[in-house]
């Protein structure tokens, strides 16, 4: 069926007659008039009949114009589920996060979000840095949010939301407990770490090799990184981690940070997608910041 000789129709049905439609639509009374009689030839019913001046619908007419109507008031509704989706108001957004956003960021920053969005369904995995890379990559998320270092990717937006310290931390009443040392001392420590994949892992590695320093020996790894804390809490270890995540367990006195000679290093966290949700999570970010 033409469909678009079939609004034509339904038009005139709405309006009355032909000459509304053609006003309507925007259209010569002639052009309306041929895709009508296109329609009765393509159908094999006679859809309108003179009537006086005007015409009138007949009852097959009649028949056409109400599935019409439920049609294009579905076309209507497509529309704008597709505006909405486009503007991000429905939906499903799945995010990919390494673990410190996705623990210590998210939880706060998607409450916001959900208040403002409440048909979007939101999914949130956790990943270490190299899988939330190959999320986004693989389409299996719109959206990453990411610590540590980014290298450009083909169609990918980078935008960093906030930068954080990484920290060198140890048990309390450790004998690098608020000391000054050397990264080559530091080494000595037998380290907790976070599975291959992770960016702080990688990042102390290199570390390492940057400055000719043997790396660390490893005595435990973790996948997640209040399992890292609370191994050093419980007095065996050190562990490289972004500030965000042991600040308070450093306030309260539980663990104790180190302070490694020529090691001042920045985690950047940022979000990783389309320019549109860049743009979104930017948004949300700032007023939690403004909140607190």
């Amino acid at each position: 069926m033409n469909l678009h000789a079939l609004k034509i129709f339904h038009t005139i049905s709405e309006k009355g007659g032909v000459t509304r439609a053609a006003e309507e639509l925007r259209i010569s009374q002639p052009a309306v008039t041929a895709q009508v009689r296109n329609l009765e030839k393509e159908l094999g019913i006679q859809l309108l009949a003179p009537k006086g001046r005007g015409i009138l619908v007949t009852d097959a007419g009649q028949m056409l114009a109400s599935h019409a109507k439920r049609l294009f008031a579905l076309e209507r509704e497509l529309d704008e589920a597709v505006r909405e989706y486009k503007a991000g108001f429905s939906g499903i957004l799945r995010i990919v996060a390494t673990y410190l956003p996705a623990n210590l960021l998210l939880p706060e920053w998607l409450a916001l979000y959900k208040q403002e969005h409440p048909s979007v369904e939101v999914v949130l995995n956790t990943a270490n840095s190299r899988e939330a890379v190959e999320g986004l990559l693989q389409y299996d998320a719109e959206v990453a949010v990411y610590g540590g270092g980014w290298e450009e990717q083909p169609g990918i937006e980078w935008e960093e939301l906030l930068e954080d310290e990484l920290w060198f931390i140890v048990p309390r009443n450790h004998p690098y407990g608020g000391q000054e040392i050397t990264l080559a001392e530091m080494m000595k420590v037998p380290f907790i770490l976070r599975e291959e994949g992770s960016s702080t892992r990688e990042r102390l590695f290199s570390l390492c090799r940057a400055l000719n320093v043997s790396p660390p020996k490893v005595g435990l790894q973790f996948n997640g990184v209040n399992e890292m804390v609370r191994a050093v809490i419980a007095g065996y270890g050190a562990i490289f981690i972004s500030s965000l995540a042991v600040r308070d367990n450093v306030e309260r006195g539980e663990v104790e940070r180190v302070m490694v000679n020529g090691t001042s290093l920045l985690n950047p966290i940022a979000v990783c997608t389309e320019k549109a949700w860049v743009m979104l999570f930017s948004a949300v970010a700032l007023r939690v910041e403004c909140v607190d």
